[in-house]
């Protein structure tokens, strides 16, 4: 049986306020999209100036590559300046996976900020066919490209596991 319990804190980080709201912003989301019958991710790019340029949840049900974060990429990349995406935040419920890294790199994101671990959620949802995890960490995915990308997480751990018990039952 799997544990769902979340693994032990990272090393602690400085964060921001800011960056513990728009988390949680992101993590409510998450709620929002599970109580709508899909699975229960979400995220939010936000600006420097903490305007919201995108927000989205999870609508893979429908199509397989529509992740929370590949749907807000989409809309903010098109449209956003790339000027205003490099200093903006990409703010998740849980760590993206190898193909939302990817678009969060070519969106030109300059930040990325997640709640969950992908170990964390392999955990918690198992081999559940639905979510054949990646096994694949985002940073690395940001190392391999020629611009940085910032990466602060996993962060509320516990708050963002929550969403997901009983879901992948």
């Amino acid at each position: 049986m799997n544990d769902p319990r979340p693994g032990p804190d990272p090393v602690p980080v400085p964060v921001a306020q800011r960056d513990l709201y728009w988390l949680r912003r992101a993590i409510a989301l998450s709620e929002a999209s599970r109580a709508q019958g899909h699975h229960p991710f979400a995220c939010l790019v936000v600006a420097a100036d903490d305007r919201i340029l995108s927000e989205a949840m999870n609508a893979s049900s429908s199509d397989r590559t529509s992740h929370a974060e590949m749907v807000a990429l989409r809309a903010a990349s098109s449209a956003h300046s790339p000027q205003a995406l490099a200093h903006a935040t990409l703010y998740t419920s849980a760590e993206p996976c190898a193909m939302c890294a990817g678009g969060t790199y070519w969106a030109g994101i300059g930040r990325v900020v997640y709640a969950l671990s992908e170990t964390t959620l392999l955990r918690l949802t198992g081999n559940h066919p639905e979510n054949p995890t990646l096994s694949l960490p985002c940073r690395e995915v940001f190392a391999r490209g020629q611009r940085p990308v910032e990466v602060l997480g996993p962060l509320l751990e516990v708050e963002a596991a929550r969403v997901h018990e009983g879901f992948w039952g």
